[in-house]
């Protein structure tokens, strides 16, 4: 095999998932779109995900800063050297890491330092199986932190908030399938996909509801039984009110798949994986001999381009609030869930390592009245040597919940941004302290980072690109008050609300 090719072409692989949603995808987005109620704040949404969908695709830039933990899945003929092509895959990961295509997202789990390259023990993940036709079949999904950690297991039989007894059979399984997506919430960038395995053992369990995210949005499961529920599950949870974001709304999920395999008796497992609205998964064929691809997968059906929501204004819900740091205690106690915000001026990225770091050390700058964006951006340096921002969406805030509240009162800071909202501790700290938190869109990488207008430093970069401390320069960065100093909290109204939804689905229908 000609392996210069062969890498060549785990580039425009890599790339491709990174940049590009499958033509099934954005057809699924359209949906939800086409069904969110007008002037709302899901709406709003919707059309700012489909703008990024749209710059991503034409920067050929990441759609997510947050690249995730890519994964193969990867069938070879008989007598393929499977030892090249997995270093060949480790090349052309280094390679789209270098060009920006991909966050070096690789963490040593007991240092803590980013290997920098997304290169590591067990990273990328690569999985070999061996089959009878004479290409190379290469699957790559690209699952974020903020989806992967929604992720969850269900042990049969068990008792479900909201839904009580689930029972091993295929109503139990209905009721833990029901039960994933309103744990979820907004906090894995709904709406989303799921995929889900039945039986197996814990770790093959996962594999298996993994695999699911390989299949067509648009497929019919060949067993009628599961066919049925994936249908009622897509259905149901669409009325329970969780919408894009968590923020209310229409569309909670847009597909889902079940995959059943064999179990032990003693063991009944229930895996669901979860994935976000950023659904980056693709799938080549490789000719064996030349290293050249044959065929894409996903292909088939019309492409949403999503260009003329691009062009056309996005429409906020109500009087935009316009927000320049140093913000004042008083300018932040006007504000209320719902309102919209732009933010202009100066704001911080802070995530895991800058919190851990500030509970016990003072800030590298002064932080009283400013911003702190739960982000990990994706950076690459111009030819003259200045950072530039490629990609910077929030991540996931609720990891922050030990150390936010304090923080915000040690610093006086004023605002957090990230996306999914925060818990009891961090709402309290506002009240008291005078603070709100601003939901951005979650997944609306290339969005913000046009809002993006310059990088005016960057401290505690030894922690690693995504988890340094950048100091952005931002113009009209849009988000949503979703937690206020009042002691409101949208996401513990959506999240009372949908279990109501969900308790009405406790008696048996399958």
């Amino acid at each position: 095999m000609n392996l210069q090719n062969l890498e060549n072409s785990i580039y425009k692989l890599v790339t491709e998932t990174s940049t590009n949603l499958p033509k099934d995808v954005r057809r699924a987005i359209k949906k939800a779109k086409e069904a969110e109620n007008a002037g709302t704040r899901a709406a709003m949404s919707l059309d700012t995900i489909a703008n990024n969908i749209f710059m991503a695709d034409d920067n050929v830039s990441p759609i997510c800063q947050d690249t995730g933990l890519p994964t193969f899945k990867i069938k070879t003929p008989v007598g393929v050297n499977q030892i090249e092509i997995k270093e060949m895959i480790k090349k052309a990961i280094a390679q789209t890491t270098a060009d920006a295509k991909l966050r070096p997202n690789a963490v040593d789990s007991l240092t803590g330092a980013n290997s920098g390259d997304n290169l590591g023990e067990g990273v990328p993940v690569i999985k070999f199986e061996q089959w009878e036709k004479d290409y190379i079949e290469m699957k790559l999904i690209l699952k974020g932190g903020g989806c992967e950690n929604k992720n969850i297991q269900y042990s049969l039989p068990t008792e479900l908030e909201g839904l009580g007894r689930a029972g091993r059979d295929l109503d139990g399984i209905r009721k833990c399938i029901l039960h994933s997506v309103y744990q979820a919430q907004g906090q894995g960038c709904s709406a989303g996909f799921i995929g889900v395995g039945i039986g197996g053992d814990r770790s093959s369990g996962y594999d298996l509801a993994k695999e699911q995210l390989f299949r067509h949005v648009d497929d019919v499961n060949p067993n009628e039984d599961l066919a049925k529920l994936e249908e009622y599950v897509v259905k149901t949870a669409n009325t329970f009110g969780i919408g894009t974001m968590g923020f209310g709304g229409e569309a909670t999920l847009l597909g889902c798949k079940i995959g059943v395999m064999h179990r032990i008796p003693a063991s009944f497992f229930v895996s669901v994986a979860y994935n976000c609205w950023a659904y980056r998964r693709m799938a080549v064929n490789i000719n064996a001999e030349t290293g050249e691809i044959m065929e894409w997968h996903y292909q088939d059906g019309e492409k949403i381009s999503f260009e003329e929501e691009a062009k056309a204004e996005t429409k906020q819900q109500g009087e935009v609030v316009k927000l320049t740091a140093p913000i004042t205690e008083e300018k932040i106690r006007s504000l209320k869930v719902g309102d919209v915000v732009q933010i202009s001026g100066r704001m911080y990225t802070g995530r895991d390592a800058i919190h851990h770091h500030l509970m016990s050390h003072d800030a590298p700058v002064d932080l009283d009245g400013q911003i702190i964006y739960h982000c990990g951006p994706v950076m690459a340096k111009d030819e003259d040597g200045n950072w530039t921002v490629k990609a910077a969406g929030p991540t996931t805030s609720i990891r922050e919940e030990p150390y936010q509240g304090d923080i915000m009162k040690k610093f006086g800071i004023r605002a957090v941004m990230g996306k999914g909202g925060m818990g009891p501790k961090t709402l309290a700290a506002l009240k008291e302290h005078g603070g709100v938190y601003l939901n951005a869109i979650g997944g609306a990488a290339q969005y913000y980072a046009d809002c993006i207008k310059s990088v005016d430093g960057v401290d505690l970069l030894e922690f690693g690109i995504p988890e340094a401390m950048w100091h952005l320069g931002v113009e009209d960065f849009t988000a949503v008050v979703t937690m206020d100093s009042h002691g409101n909290s949208l996401h513990a109204d959506v999240q009372k609300s949908s279990l109501e939804k969900l308790a009405d689905h406790a008696e048996r229908v399958f």
